[in-house]
C-alpha cells in the first residue's frame, strides 16, 4: 500500500533533482571526446618518411600536454588525451589516420597536423564534418580563409607573408639581385614563390632568373641545384623541408656557388638541418624567425629559455635541445592550452573555433614584439618575423621584427 503524499513528494523531489541536473548539464556543453575528466585531441605527424625530422614537433607537444596533465591536472580539471598518429607525410595515409581519429577515436578536434599536402588532403573533409582543424603545422595561405573554410586555422606565419619579407630583404641588401629558387612542387612551395613574386611586382620577371621544383618522393635535388647555379644567380632561395634543405646546403657548397643563401623558416633548425648539412657549410645562411633561437647562449639566462629547458629536461629528455622544432611544439601546445582555458566548460566544436578566433597573447619563447592574435576574420595568428643569419654556431639577429601588413 502506498502513501499518496509520499509519492507526490517523491515526484516533486525527482523533478527538482532533474531541474538541478539539467541546469548543471546546461553549464557543461560537451562535444565528442569530452568528459568531466578528459579531452581527446587528435593529431597526425610524419614520424617516418621524408619529413621525419618534424616528428620532434609532435613529441614535444605530447610532452607539453603530459606536463600540464601532471602539474595542473590538465586544463580546467580535464586531462588532455593526445592521440598522435604517424602519417609518413603521405596524403593517403593522412586521410586514413584522420578518419580513424574522427570516426573511431571520436576526438573533439584535430590539432597541429603537419604538412601542406597532408592537410590539403583532409581540408574539405574537416570542414564538411564541421570539425576543428586547428593550428595546422604549415604556413600555406589557404589555412586563413574563415569565409570559405571556417573550421581550419593555421598558426605560424603564412608562406606568402614570409616570401614577401624575403623579397624586402633582397631589395634592401643585394645589389642587382638575380634570384634562383628551389621549391617543393605543391601549395607549400608555390605559396613562397607567389609571395616573393607579389612583393617584387613588375620587377619579378627580371629579378627571378631560375626556378626548379622537386617532388617529396625524389631521392635528391642535386640536378636542380646544378641548373640553378648555372643560371648565374647571386641569390639562392631555398624553399624545402629539412631533408632536402640539408642536401641543398651541401650541394651549394660543393658547387662553390657564390650567392646569398636564403632559407625558409620551415627548415631553419640548427639541430635538424644545419648540423646534418655541416655547421661550416651552413654558415652565412639568412633566414626569418619568430621564436627564440634555442642554441644562442645569449638566451640561456632568460626566464623563457630556462622554463623551456626545464620542461625539456623533465618531460622530453630524449629531445634535441638544439632543434627549433622542439620549441615550436612547446609554443603551439601553449596556444592550444589557452584555447581550452578560454572555452571553460563549453567544450563544443563550435566554441573551440570561437575561442581560437579570439586570441591575444604573448608566449614564452616568442621573440619580443611577436604575439598570437586572431579574430573571426583573421585566422593568421602570427604575422611578423625577424631576419637572422647563422654564424656557424647560432642565429644572429639582423634587425628588428618586421611585417608586411
Amino acid at each position: 500500500m502506498y502513501n499518496g503524499r509520499k509519492l507526490t513528494f517523491g515526484l516533486a523531489a525527482i523533478a527538482a533533482m532533474g531541474m538541478v541536473a539539467s541546469t548543471a548539464f546546461a553549464d557543461k556543453m560537451y562535444g565528442p571526446g569530452v568528459t568531466d575528466e578528459s579531452i581527446k585531441i587528435g593529431n597526425t605527424m610524419p614520424y617516418s618518411g621524408p619529413a621525419a625530422a618534424y616528428g620532434q614537433i609532435g613529441k614535444s607537444t605530447a610532452a607539453y600536454f603530459d606536463k600540464i596533465n601532471k602539474e595542473n591536472g590538465g586544463v580546467n580539471g580535464r586531462k588532455i588525451e593526445f592521440i598522435s598518429l604517424d602519417d609518413g607525410y603521405s596524403p593517403p595515409k593522412t586521410k586514413e589516420q584522420i578518419r580513424k581519429l574522427v570516426e573511431q577515436d571520436e576526438v573533439l578536434l584535430i590539432f597541429e597536423s603537419l604538412g601542406t599536402p597532408t592537410n590539403s588532403a583532409i581540408h574539405n573533409y574537416m570542414n564538411q564534418k564541421e570539425i576543428p582543424q586547428l593550428f595546422v603545422a604549415t604556413g600555406a595561405t589557404k589555412w586563413g580563409d574563415p569565409e570559405n573554410f571556417p573550421w581550419t586555422m593555421g598558426w605560424q606565419p603564412s608562406y606568402q607573408t614570409e616570401g614577401k619579407l624575403f623579397g624586402a630583404y633582397i631589395l634592401e641588401n643585394v645589389t642587382d639581385p638575380k634570384v634562383a629558387i628551389l621549391y617543393q612542387n605543391d601549395d607549400y612551395g608555390k605559396d613562397y614563390v607567389h609571395g616573393l613574386r607579389e612583393f617584387l611586382g613588375d620587377k619579378a620577371d627580371s629579378i627571378i632568373v631560375a626556378e626548379e621544383s622537386y617532388e617529396v618522393t625524389d631521392p635528391t635535388i642535386n640536378s636542380q641545384m646544378i641548373k640553378l647555379k648555372d643560371s648565374g644567380a647571386n641569390v639562392f632561395f631555398n624553399v624545402t623541408t629539412p631533408k632536402f634543405a640539408a642536401q641543398a646546403i651541401k650541394k651549394f657548397r660543393e658547387l662553390n656557388w657564390d650567392a646569398v643563401f636564403l632559407n625558409n623558416s620551415v627548415s631553419n633548425s640548427i639541430g635538424s638541418v644545419y648540423k646534418p648539412a655541416g655547421l661550416d657549410n651552413s654558415k652565412g645562411i639568412i633566414s626569418l624567425m619568430y621564436y627564440m633561437d634555442v642554441t644562442d647562449p645569449a638566451n640561456f639566462e632568460t626566464e623563457a629559455y630556462q622554463k623551456w629547458s626545464k620542461f625539456m629536461d623533465e618531460y622530453y629528455p630524449d629531445g634535441d635541445k638544439t632543434s627549433a622544432f622542439t620549441a615550436y611544439g612547446y609554443l603551439v601546445g601553449q596556444t592550444m592550452e589557452q584555447v581550452l582555458k578560454q572555452a571553460g566548460d563549453n567544450l563544443t566544436r563550435e566554441n573551440i573555433m570561437k575561442e581560437a578566433a579570439n586570441l591575444d597573447l604573448e608566449l614564452d619563447m616568442l621573440l619580443p614584439g611577436i604575439k598570437i592574435k586572431t579574430s573571426p576574420t583573421d585566422f593568421f595568428p602570427i604575422e611578423a618575423m625577424m631576419p637572422a643569419e647563422f654564424d656557424g654556431e647560432k642565429l644572429k639577429s639582423l634587425g628588428e621584427v618586421v611585417s608586411v601588413n
